[in-house]
């Protein structure tokens, strides 16, 4: 009796450990994909600050001519 209660006590340990193996995959899957997500967070906050930059430079452009206009 002993025995098998060893060995079915074997079997859940394996089994959690599997678990606990197949949960740490998991979590390193979400961290690469959190990582990705900051990669595309960041490329888009660059872009933000391009267009903004382009934006700051027509706005003069447009000040320029306003200006011109009015000589």
């Amino acid at each position: 009796m002993r025995k098998s209660v060893a060995f079915l006590m074997q079997g859940d340990a394996l089994a959690l450990y599997w678990d606990a193996l197949t949960l740490q995959r998991d979590a390193l899957a979400l961290y690469w994909d959190a990582l990705a997500l900051q990669g595309d967070a960041l490329t888009l906050y660059r872009d933000a600050l391009a267009l903004q930059g382009d934006a700051l430079a027509l706005q003069g452009d447009a000040l320029a001519l306003q200006g011109i206009a009015f000589h």
